[in-house]
């Protein structure tokens, strides 16, 4: 039996728009869609949604907000099986304690804090950096989150921490029907070669040999298992964050890895999600890999 989709709610336009992007994944892939709510989220945010003139008591707002958000999200697809409820917790400890059995994690890119200019909320960016599932941040442009570039991308990193984001990917892209980018940087060095060192041409290319033989290990086992997905590698020059923050304009999904070590409790993201996280043109995936 599969493991449902969790998304969490708290009746900002963010949350919203995650409510719909989940709506929508859970259909791809068949799979139960559920609701989160922690009623004591407004403690920690200092602002209450506005849904009326007054101001209800907090555990009738809590209410309140994931009946609404059922009733929108059996409004976008009737068939997907909804079930709602409010957890009384902070939002991070309860969007963790439900990612523990769950497909993967949904949230907004910001709640309803006071700094709406904020690039990422933090509840979401603690949430995608100590998740033990798969975290998925819905942002972006509109023509990104309903799916209409027809493409899923995938950076492929160390090979310790690219396994289960390749994994995700290509199951991605086989439910959306679409075709997977697995994008690989590499960069060509600044200091000048000596007389035993190869020249600057003759590296390069090198590297970027060696970049693509390591698209190429990273990806025979996905090619093998879903044979009907069609495949097409990068090895791009440039920082990593970069090159993939340039593929995020024609993407669905941009999907990435981030190394989770054993014995280490604090926020576990890297350079490279983390750009993703808070300036991608496109909903990003972020899944653990425990190394």
């Amino acid at each position: 039996m599969e493991l449902p989709l969790v998304v969490g709610v708290d009746g900002s336009d963010s949350s919203l728009l995650a409510v719909d992007w989940a709506v929508d994944e859970a259909a791809r892939q068949g799979l139960a869609l559920r609701l989160v709510h922690a009623s004591r989220w407004e403690r920690y945010e200092e602002v209450r949604p506005s849904f009326g003139a007054g101001r209800p008591a907090e555990e009738v707002l809590a209410q309140h907000i994931v009946a609404s958000c059922a009733e929108r999200a059996g409004l976008r697809d009737p068939e997907v099986k909804v079930s709602a409820e409010v957890l009384p917790d902070d939002p991070v400890s309860a969007l963790l304690a439900a990612g523990s059995d769950a497909f993967a994690l949904v949230t907004g890119v910001r709640g309803l804090g006071r700094i709406a200019g904020m690039l990422l909320g933090s509840v979401s960016l603690a949430v995608a950096a100590r998740a033990a599932c798969p975290v998925v941040v819905v942002r972006g442009t509109e023509h990104a989150r309903q799916g209409a570039g027809g493409r899923v991308v995938v950076g492929v990193g160390d090979p310790e921490g690219s396994t289960g984001a390749v994994r995700f990917a290509v199951r991605e892209a086989e439910a959306r029907g679409c075709g997977l980018t697995a994008v690989r940087a590499w960069r060509t060095p600044t200091v000048e070669p000596v007389d035993h060192m190869p020249a600057v041409g003759d590296d390069a290319r090198l590297r970027e040999q060696r970049a693509s033989a390591a698209l190429d290990d990273a990806l025979c086992e996905a090619e093998r298992e879903h044979p009907r997905v069609e495949i097409r590698r990068r090895a791009v020059e440039g920082p990593a964050h970069r090159v993939l923050l340039d593929t995020t304009a024609e993407a669905d999904l941009v999907v990435v890895g981030a190394r989770r070590r054993q014995g280490h409790f604090g926020l576990q993201l890297g350079r490279v999600a983390h750009a993703l996280l808070h300036h991608s043109e496109c909903p990003v995936a972020v899944v653990p890999q425990t190394v």
